[in-house]
């Protein structure tokens, strides 16, 4: 009777079943825009966690394949990144995302992307008046000779 520890009993629509939970399968479902955890390799064999969204679902023949649009964050500030997960992708996971966890809001991606913008607009700003100053004051101080 050492095997019925494993063995529990559940109704499904109605329908009573006994599973044996050691050979039991957890079937995750997601859809598009679900809030998911994405689990990537780093350098070496460090692993880092990273809040992502699901983007898309391709239902190509061979390899079916999962989108999905994640935060990294460095020293340099907050990147976000698109990986296409297949059966054969290696070094990369996705796992639900709890209720009490950190979620990617849209408000939150614009906010982003508008201090990105704004920061490559003080770029070009800082390059216009280099460039203005360089042709202005070309002539100053070279001299051209023939």
């Amino acid at each position: 009777m050492k095997n019925q520890e494993f063995m529990r009993e559940v109704v499904i629509n109605g329908v009573k079943m006994e599973i044996d939970l050691r050979t039991a399968t957890k079937i995750d479902s997601y859809k598009i825009g679900d809030n998911i955890k994405v689990l990537k390799k780093g350098y070496s064999d460090n692993f880092n966690v990273y809040s992502g969204v699901i983007v898309d679902f391709v239902n190509f023949k061979e390899r079916p394949a999962i989108v999905v649009a994640y935060y990294e964050q460095d020293y340099s500030g907050v990147e976000i990144k698109f990986e296409t997960i297949t059966k054969d992708s290696k070094d990369i996971e996705i796992a639900a995302c709890l209720p009490h966890e950190l979620k990617i809001n849209k408000s939150r991606v614009l906010d982003k992307f508008e201090i990105a913008i704004n920061e490559k607009k003080k770029e070009i700003d800082t390059l216009e008046q280099k460039r203005d100053y360089f042709v202005e004051n070309f002539g100053k101080f070279f001299s051209i000779k023939e």
